[in-house]
């Protein structure tokens, strides 16, 4: 069931690459997360299986490092994982994601995608003629992207967890979150929230992007980054 749940949304994927109709695209956007938080839920061991979490360092390089990595972590956080902005290193900006596997490999396969995404729509920006800081707007641009992008996937899931009521995921769920909560705790024990500023007039055509974008693609590597300009 998990493998024929995820080639259906490659195939509402391939759909929503060839379409240039943005209600299309929408529409299989909106069919593609949905079954990827379905697979997120059917990936869901029976109640009283141990399992332990597990966690990954993403590296994000430049340019746009920074909302890079808020991406990568927003769409983590999304998909039941725990994301860590740990700073620089290894020539980029590093997000340490806590999760169980095959929420991290959602959360993989959702942000590589997301990147690209970003990355294309970015480049056909064109800020409003008179914008007097062109790169506050598009580091506005990218925020809102990602907001939206976040509200998306969190609505997506908990229609999942909703529609599973009744077959005890939500308790496996509650201890899922505790037992990647106390793997995080054990790595860092003093945790320091931080909330991004925003500037910039670009933040509402970020979020319209965000809105637009392809929830279901997948299959390219973290290097895909480096098409940020």
């Amino acid at each position: 069931m998990r493998e024929r749940t995820l080639e259906r949304v490659r195939k509402l994927l391939a759909k929503a690459e060839r379409t240039d109709n943005e209600h299309e695209r929408a529409t299989f956007m909106a069919a593609a997360s949905a079954l990827m938080a379905k697979y997120g839920i059917d990936s869901l061991p029976p109640a009283g299986t141990r399992q332990v979490p597990g966690d990954r360092i993403v590296t994000l390089p430049a340019p746009w490092a920074r909302e890079k990595a808020r991406l990568v972590s927003l769409v983590a956080q999304a998909l039941r994982c725990r994301p860590l902005l740990i700073g620089r290193g290894d020539g980029g900006q590093r997000v340490h994601v806590f999760g169980f596997a095959a929420d991290l490999e959602r959360a993989d396969l959702l942000a590589t995608s997301l990147l690209l995404q970003m990355a294309s729509g970015l480049a056909r920006v064109e800020p409003p003629e008179g914008v007097p800081a062109v790169r506050a707007y598009r580091r506005s641009w990218l925020l809102g992207f990602t907001d939206e992008v976040y509200r998306l996937l969190c609505a997506a899931e908990a229609r999942a967890e909703a529609e599973s009521a009744g077959t005890g995921s939500a308790l496996v769920l509650a201890d899922r979150r505790a037992e990647v909560e106390r793997a995080v705790a054990a790595h860092y024990p003093d945790i320091r929230m931080s909330v991004p500023r925003t500037s910039g007039t670009g933040y509402r055509d970020g979020v319209a992007a965000g809105r637009r974008a392809d929830l279901g693609r997948m299959g390219m590597g973290t290097a895909t980054a480096r098409e940020l300009t």
